[in-house]
């Protein structure tokens, strides 16, 4: 099912939602627990001007690494989800903002992203950021589902 095709309100959607409870994960201090779903997937809406003020120059910081992990966590959460497979993140970022994300599944690799300007990791809008996780979902979990034996290695 993509974005458009649910009557649900963007937020509630499956992908969004993951990612929500995998920021929310990470905050041991409770910062985010009377915060709205919509306020803590704000920092991840980014408009192309935004973006060009944020300086490349420097270490990715840290709550920008903290929402680049919770993206893939929610991807490989809902993978094993739907294919009841145990999947694993790794994130490797240089000081200077390059690197790649890597979900994978036993022996099987089944999101490979490369990142750049890390620093500006953002999506324009809410419906980007559900279509580009949805769509790397639905190939993880096709890629699982089509060479399970290796996944299960």
């Amino acid at each position: 099912m993509t974005v458009t095709e649910t009557n649900l309100p963007l937020i509630q959607t499956p992908f969004l939602q993951e990612i929500v409870r995998q920021i929310r994960a990470q905050d041991s201090l409770g910062v985010y627990r009377s915060w709205s779903d919509e306020l803590i997937i704000k920092p991840l809406i980014l408009s192309k001007e935004q973006k060009r003020k944020i300086s490349v120059e420097g270490d990715v910081d840290p709550v920008t690494q903290l929402r680049i992990t919770a993206f893939y966590r929610a991807i490989a959460t809902l993978v094993e989800q739907q294919t009841g497979l145990i999947c694993q993140v790794v994130i490797n970022l240089s000081h200077e903002g390059f690197g790649w994300a890597l979900v994978f599944s036993g022996r099987l690799l089944v999101v490979s992203k490369t990142l750049r300007d890390a620093q500006r990791f953002g999506f324009e809008s809410m419906e980007k950021l559900a279509a580009e996780g949805e769509k790397l979902t639905n190939s993880a979990v096709e890629l699982a589902k089509r060479y399970r034996e290796v996944a299960e290695v």
